[in-house]
């Protein structure tokens, strides 16, 4: 074998083996850093409103400053969508779903109130006198 044919099969086999490394499914991530990330997303898209905001302000200064200078420009049209301050950050999380709510059940005979103290629905309203 020639030095190009063992570099060329060396290059080769690294490179495939760093497609198995990056291809490896990662753990879930733990509730706090799910948290962390759903905090960060939501900042990010605060950023964004902000980021718009202050373009939108720009756009009717200069805007205003071109109807002011210039004689033959026409009057703004009115597009009916001002400019909407987002106002500061402010992020709530989620609040935690207990198990019953979150769609899980338990196995039967498990459940908060035994079977013999439910009630039917139709026989917990009373009968009405016509």
């Amino acid at each position: 074998m020639t030095r190009s044919s063992i570099r060329t099969s060396w290059l080769a086999l690294c490179a495939a083996a760093v497609c198995t490394v990056a291809s490896a499914k990662l753990p879930a991530p733990s509730p706090e850093a799910a948290a962390k990330a759903a905090e960060a997303a939501a900042k990010a898209a605060w950023a964004g409103k902000v980021d718009n905001y202050k373009l939108c302000l720009s756009q009717d200064k200069v805007a205003a400053h071109y109807r002011k200078t210039t004689p033959s420009a026409k009057p703004a049209a009115a597009t009916g969508a001002a400019c909407t301050d987002p106002g500061p950050f402010a992020y709530t999380p989620p609040a935690a779903k207990p198990a019953e709510a979150a769609g899980a059940h338990s196995p039967p005979g498990t459940a908060s109130s035994p079977p013999s103290t439910q009630v039917p629905a139709a026989a917990a309203a009373p009968a009405s006198k016509s």
